[in-house]
C-alpha cells in the first residue's frame, strides 16, 4: 500500500446536537466520512495528487477504513454565533512539486471571509518553501483568479464551512477536509 495519495476530495458539514461530540460526529456525517476512521495529517499536498469529486472519490473507501486527512473543524454553544472552519489549497503548476493545505477556523468570518485567508495562508506557505517572496496585494491576479509566486502561476481553492450557532443553545459544528485516497 503506497502512502503517497495519487487522489483526494474536498467534503465540508455541519452539526448540530445538544452534546458537543455528538454535534462533530452530525458533521462529519453532513460530510459523507463519519463511517472511516479520520487520521488527520499535516499539511503537504502531495505531487501529482488529483481532486476528484466527493461522490466519485468515496466509491474507493470502505467503512471502517484508515483514511488520511487534513480536517478542521469548530464548535460553539453560543446561540447565534458565526463560526467557520475551512481548508485552503495551493498548487504549484509544476505539479511534480507538492503544494500545501492550509487550517483556519474563525468566528464573526463570513464563509468567503475564512475561505479566502485559508487560501492566502495556504499560497503564502508554498511561497516559503519555494524561498520567493510573497506580498498577497501584488501576487493576486483578479482577472485569472489565481496567483503569480516568482513567475510561477499557482491555483488555489479552498472548501469552507460556515455556520450560525443554534439559536437555543445547542452545540453547532462545522468541518471542512481534504481527504486523501492512496
Amino acid at each position: 500500500m503506497s502512502l503517497v495519495p495519487t487522489k483526494c476530495f474536498l467534503t465540508k458539514g455541519v452539526g448540530k446536537h445538544r452534546e458537543k461530540l455528538q454535534s462533530f460526529e452530525m458533521a462529519l456525517r453532513n460530510a459523507g466520512i463519519a463511517q472511516y476512521n479520520l487520521v488527520r495529517v499535516s499539511s503537504i499536498f502531495p505531487p501529482a495528487c488529483r481532486i476528484i469529486p466527493k461522490k466519485e472519490g468515496i466509491k474507493f473507501l470502505k467503512p471502517g477504513q484508515i483514511v488520511f486527512c487534513v480536517l478542521y473543524d469548530t464548535a460553539t454553544d453560543e446561540p447565534h454565533r458565526l463560526l467557520a472552519s475551512s481548508v485552503g489549497l495551493a498548487i504549484p503548476r509544476d505539479r511534480s512539486h507538492h503544494g500545501y493545505l492550509s487550517e483556519h477556523k474563525s468566528f464573526g468570518q463570513t464563509e468567503r471571509q475564512a475561505g479566502d485567508y485559508a487560501e492566502d495562508l495556504a499560497a503564502e506557505m508554498l511561497a516559503t518553501v519555494l524561498g520567493v517572496p510573497f506580498e498577497p496585494d501584488q501576487s493576486w491576479n483578479e482577472r485569472r483568479k489565481s496567483w503569480t509566486i516568482s513567475g510561477e502561476i499557482v491555483k488555489t481553492m479552498n472548501i469552507t464551512q460556515s455556520a450560525v450557532g443554534d439559536k437555543n443553545g445547542l452545540w453547532t459544528s462545522v468541518v471542512a477536509g481534504c481527504i486523501f485516497i492512496a
